[in-house]
Order: C-alpha cells, then structure tokens, then sequence
C-alpha cells in the first residue's frame, strides 16, 4: 500500500515539475569525467588567487618595484612585475623570434664571459604566447598570462590525476591545494614556464602509469621543447618504457610498440632544439657555453650547493647570487627534502615518478645557479606532494580550510613576494 502510494506520489511530482520549468530550458549537467576536478581545481583557483592578492598588497605597500628597471623586477604597475626577468625574456622571443649568431665575446674575465642570448629560453612557451596573442588579439603580456594561467589549471588537474590514483580523490584534491601554496609557487601565473612545464610533466607520467605509451612520448617530445630540466622526464619516461620491455610478462599486456615509441619519441623534441640552437650559432655546444658563460648556470656535482650549505650555517654569505631571504627559505627545503623523499619512497609510487623525481632533485641541486630560485627549480617535482597530501587527507575540512587559508596568505609572501622582489627568480 505504501509503495503503490509513493509511486503514485512519484508519478504526480513529474509532471508537475516539468511544467514549472520553462520550455527550452535544460538542467546544466557536466560530463561525468569533468565532475572529479572541480574541487581540486577549486581549491587551486581559490588558493592561488589569495596569494597573489596579498603579493600585490605587500608590492604595494613596500612601493619599491616602482624604482625598479622594468626588465629587473620594476615597472608601472603592480602586475608588471610578473614579467620581469626571464618573463622579458620569453616576451622578447615571443615579439621578434629568435636570433641565434655566433656566441659573443665579452672583454672581461669576470663571471660571464660571454652575452646574453635568447636562444638559451625554449620555443613552446614563447610560441604559445605569440599564438594566443595573435588569435585573441590580447597583448604578449596578457597572452603570457593567460597561458601560464591555464597551464597551471591543467597542471593541477594532473597533479589531482596522478596523485588520485596512488591515494584516494581526497589526497588528490589536497595536493592541488599543496601546489597552489608550494615555495616557489608564485611563478604559476606569471611569465614564466614551470606551469606548462608540469602541465606537460604530470600528464605525461598519468600516461605512463596508464600504459598509454604513445601519449607518454608524445608529452615528453614537447617537453623537450619547453624546459631543458624535460632531461629528467625523458629519461624517467624511457626508464618505465625499458624495464616495461624488459619483463616478459608486461610485454605480453602492453606490447612492444608502444614502450618502443616512446623510446625513441621523447628525446628528440630536445635534442632537436639544442642541435638546431648548436648549428645555427656555428658550434655544437653553444647552447651549454651559453648557459656556463653568459648565466653561470652548470652542472657541478652539488659544489655550489654545498658552498652556499656551508655559508648558511655559519651566517656567512661568501657565495656566488646571495640573496639572504630566498636562500635561507631555499636551505630549509633542501633539509627537507632526504625526509620528503623517504616519505614518498615509502608510498611505494610507480617507477616513472620515482626517477622522475629524484632525477629533477640531482639535476637542481647539482647545478650552480641562483640558490635562492631553487624552490623554483623544485616546483615541478610534484611526487614529493604524494605523502603530505595522503596523510593530510585523513584531516576534516574544517582542519584542512584553516590550513589552506594559512598557507594562501602565507604564499603571498614567500612563494611570491620573496621570489620576485627580495632575490631574482
């Protein structure tokens, strides 16, 4: 009786329903595969979006970025700032193309030996940023941000992806919040690459985890096109492509054609660029005489790390690019990391983030360069979030949105002001 009474109930509230709603007028649905990334994306937006609301506050309040070179950290208005540095760089291959002659000679004996050239940034980047500029009809800097921005949507979204599958959507949905908040986060939405960087790196390492292995060498081949670090990615990706071949067992599930092409698909964006970069400038090594001579930026086995470790422990800073309040933000995640790293190598993640990741460490912390930047550099080594984000995800929302809410404003100046005013990113 009472079920044949709900039916009924049921059935009456049907039509009545319809009725009240307007003819032509459909309930919005979204696909059901978009639904899983609203939060963490959510939480990203959100997040991001206060941290840089208290860096253009502290921008304002301290007013020194209007004494400032507009190339060197200066300009008009707050927001210029976020295309200085390497972003006038990549704004200028994004105006005038290349200009890649033979290296320059500088008189001098000094630490740059050699000028300065924009063939030492990689092409996606600036290439996107002149497409979109082209059809939009947005400028090159509103074009740039606006690629970094949703390059940043897209990375979170495979940080979520990855992270998701080794610990559960609510874990995935933290760790977006963790990279919204990371040191060296405010690069995210500003002129430079990391964003498309881990965009490309996160997607690519879903892929391989997937077994989509032309996907996986496709994204690495344009990788290589953006970063020179895509080294690591590369050769995580032909590791898990390896050992795949390797075993019997998976080349029976997976095959043999796939792993293969992926092999051989992601070095060569790579190695394109930087034989096209070697010939075009008449010496095969010009891009690494580049990077040594004109930026001080080679690999050196941890020397430099080392030095500038030792200067910080004594409160000295006789070291090359010191910067006090970066590099101490810098040493304190450098100690962090043998801890980071043993957490995540206790979840057990899949080869490729392995190698990836400790691939990404070496490579920075093995290279001479701003010491201060290398919360920048570590950026995309988003593995390292696989742990915080698992443990975090036993917390409750009210736990976790206290949390956020501290680290946004936080990251207003830390990830952000820091980065961009207190040292050069």
């Amino acid at each position: 009786m009472s079920t044949a009474s709900s039916d009924a109930a049921t059935d009456s509230a049907v039509p009545g329903e319809q009725e009240a709603r307007p003819r032509g007028v459909r309930r919005l649905t979204l696909p059901a595969g978009v639904r899983p990334y609203l939060a963490p994306l959510a939480l990203y937006g959100v997040t991001k979006l206060v941290g840089l609301t208290v860096f253009a506050f502290l921008l304002e309040a301290a007013g020194d970025y209007q004494k400032k070179n507009p190339r060197f950290g200066g300009g008009a208005h707050w927001w210029d700032v976020l295309a200085t540095w390497d972003g006038w760089w990549y704004l200028q291959v994004a105006e005038k193309g290349y200009d890649p002659r033979p290296l320059e000679r500088l008189d001098s004996e000094g630490l740059f030996t050699v000028k300065q050239n924009s063939v030492a940034f990689f092409p996606l980047y600036p290439g996107l940023i002149r497409g979109v500029s082209e059809a939009t009809g947005l400028g090159l800097f509103g074009s740039g941000i606006l690629v970094s921005v949703v390059a940043s949507f897209v990375a979170a979204a495979g940080i979520y992806a990855v992270i998701s599958l080794l610990a559960g959507a609510r874990a995935g949905t933290i760790a977006a919040g963790l990279w919204a908040v990371a040191p060296g986060a405010g690069v995210e939405w500003a002129v430079y690459s990391e964003s498309l960087f881990v965009a490309i790196a996160a997607w690519c390492c879903y892929c391989v985890m997937k077994r989509r292995w032309v996907a996986a060498g496709l994204l690495a081949f344009v990788a290589g096109l953006n970063r020179p670090t895509s080294a690591a990615l590369i050769g995580a990706v032909g590791l898990a492509a390896l050992v795949t071949l390797a075993r019997r067992e998976s080349r029976r599930e997976h095959g043999v054609a796939g792993p293969v092409y992926a092999m051989v698909a992601a070095p060569l964006g790579l190695l394109t660029y930087v034989a096209w970069v070697g010939l075009s400038m008449g010496d095969l090594t010009a891009y690494f005489t580049l990077q040594r001579e004109g930026w001080a930026h080679y690999f050196d086995f941890g020397a430099y790390t080392l030095d500038v470790l030792g200067n910080t422990a004594v409160g000295h800073h006789d070291y090359l690019f010191a910067f006090s309040v970066p590099d101490l933000l810098a040493v304190q995640l450098v100690l962090a990391l043998p801890f980071l790293i043993a957490l995540m190598l206790r979840r057990k993640p899949p080869l490729v983030l392995v190698a990836y990741t400790l691939a990404s460490i070496v490579t920075v912390l093995g290279t001479q360069q701003m010491f201060g930047n290398t919360p920048r550099y570590l950026l995309p080594c988003f593995p390292l979030l696989l742990a915080p984000a698992a443990a975090m995800s036993r917390l409750k929302w009210p736990s976790l949105l206290v949390f956020f809410s501290t680290a946004a404003l936080a990251s207003g100046w830390y990830a952000h002001y820091v980065m961009f005013e207190l040292g050069i990113p």
